[in-house]
């Protein structure tokens, strides 16, 4: 009786519309707008001005290394989050719940509290970063450091998106394959990954996604040098800061693409996963 008293008020025209309405009105508000923003004032003074603060020096340094540390970040997540999504899913042992509830720390702290974490251990008068000293060894204010705490952000991506997939599938195929005398890494090469590649590419899209545009944790580790430490989402403030707007929204309009891009493909993804779901044949009903 409720669920057909709650579907009747859902189907109700007005409601419907008025949630639509809403929905709509608050998409263009909060996303349309500032989107559109962004490249009217980039462009704003003209093409060859546009192109000019891309052009620029520090620009190209601070999208170079932004490049780089997402060339880093990506792989290292990529085989962290397989890993682990196979060794939580794949077997049982002491911890192994604790384990899955620790992947998602980085999503429960603030990314300004990760980059303070790595500095007071990593920095030069850290527990860690005093023993690095030694042998000159440096990782806060440099790219290391930078690649550390975006590891740090990004890592949840992959494993959070591999986990319930694979613990949907389960183990039967993987099984055959160890009965059969295959290999664990034939096994994985030749059953895990076709089965996983879709939900392993919209990790790692996420991943990508997150690393580019990562800005707290980032700025409290790279000492925000011009030049040297500053990726693409702090040079952005910078510029802004040196009342260059428009090469500030300049700057900001690549992120803005990539941020576009991404959603591309992160379409694309889901319309493949479903996709492959409507083609898959309907499992025979257990005994």
């Amino acid at each position: 009786m409720r669920a057909h008293t709650a579907h009747r008020i859902a189907s109700a025209p007005w409601i419907r519309r008025t949630l639509i309405s809403l929905a709509l009105v608050i998409t263009v508000v909060m996303l349309v707008i500032p989107l559109v923003v962004i490249f009217a004032q980039a462009f704003s003074t003209g093409w060859q001005a546009y192109m000019d603060n891309l052009a620029d020096e520090y620009t190209l340094h601070a999208i170079g290394l932004t490049l780089f540390v997402a060339a880093l970040t990506v792989p290292i997540n990529l085989v962290f989050g397989t890993a682990l999504a196979w060794a939580v899913t794949r077997f049982r042992f002491p911890g192994r719940k604790l384990l899955i509830t620790l992947i998602d720390i980085p999503f429960a702290v603030s990314p300004v509290v990760a980059g303070l974490l790595y500095l007071l251990l990593y920095g030069r008068n850290g527990w860690v970063g005093q023993w690095l000293g030694q042998y000159d060894i440096q990782l806060m204010f440099s790219w290391p450091g930078i690649v550390m705490v975006t590891v740090f952000v990004t890592c949840p991506f992959v494993a959070r998106e591999l986990i319930p997939l694979m613990q949907q599938q389960g183990s039967e195929e993987e099984e055959a394959g160890v009965v059969l005398g295959a290999s664990g890494w034939r096994i994985f090469r030749r059953i895990t990954l076709p089965n996983i590649k879709w939900a392993l590419i919209y990790g790692v899209v996420l991943t990508n996604a997150r690393a580019v545009g990562e800005f707290g944790a980032v700025s409290v580790v790279s000492g925000n040098i011009r030049g040297q430490t500053n990726t693409l989402p702090l040079h952005v403030e910078l510029l802004y800061q040196d009342y260059n707007v428009v090469g500030a929204f300049a700057s900001a309009s690549l992120l803005a693409g990539i941020a576009i891009l991404t959603l591309a493909v992160k379409g694309a993804v889901e319309w493949r996963q479903s996709r492959i779901k409507a083609n898959a044949p309907d499992e025979e009903p257990k005994p």
